[in-house]
């Protein structure tokens, strides 16, 4: 909230007559996300716009030999932009019982806009879910026979590639009702979450030599503010314009003009289908065990 009070006191600074609001919400807990729901509806009696960003990559683990091995190599563009075969993670169980990737970067999006369907999802006023994908969402790394990622080492990849599926399975079922999902890439942007990859002093040694490559290719928009420009250009979209199986990538060229780029995504509609029944059906279970753990401790206080 520090973090988030300091953004709201930024915006007043540069935009004084502007309203913020903040809410607290952690959308790698159930309980958070349900509670920050209410609240949102309580707030507000509509929803123009909702931007999931939020994501995890925890305990990253470099296959330092694969990246030495393709820095020299004509797949360098390549291995930075989507860390194929770099990349692995270090999963854990959230307090729901989920594996936190998968919780934090799909399910607990999910949750949300459910939660929120009655102010998302109004036939006279078109409502708008933007999810931030990545480069490393790849099908390969995702299985319907294991969609939380349990039993492998890319759960940051399987949740992405699996956000895409969502966003096309959203349009598919609410566009009747209002409701328009978009999906962006940011490019190789150079965040806490990216820097955490490698140790400190490799970035020192790196950065030279990703902003020599930066002039030959436009995936690499580095910064924050550039990663953001498909963000803002859909902002400016009209919903119906948009294609629903194309990912929206933000880019950057050689001589640092910003721009967005439609690229079509590799999704399947009947898995993206599949997937959708199975979030709603690991919604009904989460329901009922937060419902029961909330009854026990009624109890239990009662009890006391």
């Amino acid at each position: 909230m520090q973090r988030a009070e300091a953004a709201r006191s930024a915006l007043l600074t540069s935009h004084p007559d502007a309203h913020v609001d903040l809410l607290h919400l952690d959308v790698g807990s159930a309980q958070s996300v349900l509670a920050a729901a209410q609240e949102v509806k309580a707030r507000y009696n509509r929803i123009d716009f909702l931007y999931l960003n939020a994501g995890i990559m925890p305990n990253p683990q470099l296959n330092v030999k694969a990246f030495f091995k393709g820095l020299f190599s004509r797949n360098v563009i390549n291995m930075f932009a989507t860390a194929e075969g770099l990349l692995t993670q270090q999963d854990l169980l959230n307090s729901d019982g989920l594996q936190e990737v998968f919780a934090t970067n799909l399910f607990g999006h999910f949750l949300l806009i459910r939660e929120l369907e009655p102010l998302l999802c109004e036939a006279d006023h078109a409502s708008r879910i933007v999810w931030t994908s990545s480069s490393n969402a790849r099908r390969s790394a995702f299985s319907m026979e294991d969609i939380q990622h349990r039993n492998g080492t890319e759960p940051y990849s399987s949740s992405k590639y699996a956000s895409d599926m969502l966003s096309l399975a959203l349009n598919r079922d609410k566009n009747s009702q209002g409701l328009f999902s978009s999906v962006i890439c940011p490019g190789l942007v150079m965040t806490n979450l990216t820097y955490g990859i490698l140790p400190s002093f490799f970035w020192t040694i790196i950065m030279p030599i990703m902003w020599l490559i930066r002039i030959f290719t436009n995936t690499f928009t580095l910064t924050p503010y550039n990663g953001a420009e498909a963000l803002h250009w859909l902002f400016l979209q009209k919903p119906e314009s948009l294609d629903p199986r194309a990912k929206y990538h933000s880019l950057t060229s050689g001589l640092g003009t910003n721009y967005t780029q439609p690229h079509p995504m590799d999704i399947d509609e009947g898995m993206s289908e599949d997937l959708y029944s199975e979030l709603l059906d690991l919604e009904k279970v989460v329901r009922k065990t937060l419902s029961e753990r909330n009854a026990d401790k009624e109890a239990n206080g009662q009890r006391e």
